[in-house]
């Protein structure tokens, strides 16, 4: 068995461990025991028509996402705030559940990954596109229809020679846009004039120093570096630097998405559990 640890047995019930504390903060929220979050409120409330009527960085349930991530969540949009609240939240534990594998039982306890949880921000939805765009690139259209600037872990694929992937990357989001285009051209305009006002906006709770040009740079820098070395680590960490508006919560972007891909990264060797057996002890085993 591949990654950071063998559990054997226990990689599938940690997983559900994980998706069944998601229901129960889903039930929380809709008992009313638990706030509801701020951020998906912002989603529940975005028009896929016109969803940039709130879009000021730091003003309250402000939209700042393409109009494709808007059209996308439509249906949910048909039900309750309550219950859309409690869907969004199960719909982030099974990502960190897919993500982060048995580890996520120990990320849910982090303050960033379950404050992103309880805001109901997309920064697990992002990590587990990057962690799933190394085997299915069009994943990276999540992350460019979304926070845009943390796509420049594309580098990746451009520094590597990857080009199929990386035109499967670009390709994928075109074609969203093209759709999205399609359904609602004025949301478009609405989004880029949304970005350009916003660019020089300055939010009070940043937590990474320099403007955003900057940290660009340098995540570009660090994803090219580790390409070149073959650290698929750094894609998450350069995206979780690249991030538009860097609350601490973008720590559960990094967090998610390195603990993703080292779980998933060959001869890393394994921590035994009790009652469990390495895939090389098993082999030795039956020789």
């Amino acid at each position: 068995m591949r990654g950071l640890a063998t559990f054997g047995h226990l990689r599938p019930v940690l997983r559900v461990a994980v998706v069944m504390l998601g229901a129960l903060f889903a039930v929380g929220q809709l008992t009313g025991i638990v706030p509801l979050g701020g951020d998906s409120l912002a989603y529940w409330l975005a028009d896929p028509l016109h969803p940039y009527v709130r879009s000021t960085v730091g003003n309250g349930y402000a939209y700042l996402y393409s109009p494709a991530f808007a059209q996308a969540i439509e249906p949910l949009r048909l039900v309750p705030w309550p219950v859309f609240a409690a869907v969004w939240t199960m719909i982030l534990a099974a990502a960190l559940a897919w993500t982060a594998g048995p580890w996520g039982i120990l990320l849910v306890l982090l303050p960033p990954v379950l404050a992103s949880i309880a805001l109901g921000n997309i920064e697990i939805l992002m990590a587990t596109a990057i962690v799933a765009g190394f085997r299915y690139p069009a994943a990276w259209a999540f992350v460019l229809l979304t926070k845009v600037t943390p796509g420049v872990g594309l580098v990746w694929f451009a520094v590597r020679r990857e080009w199929r992937s990386l035109a499967i990357a670009l390709g994928a989001t075109a074609a969203i846009a093209a759709v999205s285009f399609a359904i609602a051209p004025a949301a478009w305009f609405e989004w880029a004039d949304s970005l350009r006002r916003n660019a020089g906006v300055i939010f009070p709770l940043w937590t990474l120093p320099g403007p955003l040009w900057l940290r660009v740079v340098l995540a570009a820098a660090i994803v090219a570096w580790g390409a070149r070395t073959d650290r698929r680590w750094t894609v998450p960490v350069a995206a979780a630097i690249a991030m538009p508006v860097p609350y601490w919560t973008f720590l559960a972007l990094l967090a998610v998405g390195v603990v993703g891909l080292l779980d998933r990264a060959p001869g890393r060797g394994t921590i035994a559990m009790p009652g469990s057996r390495s895939r090389d002890d098993r082999l030795r085993g039956r020789g």
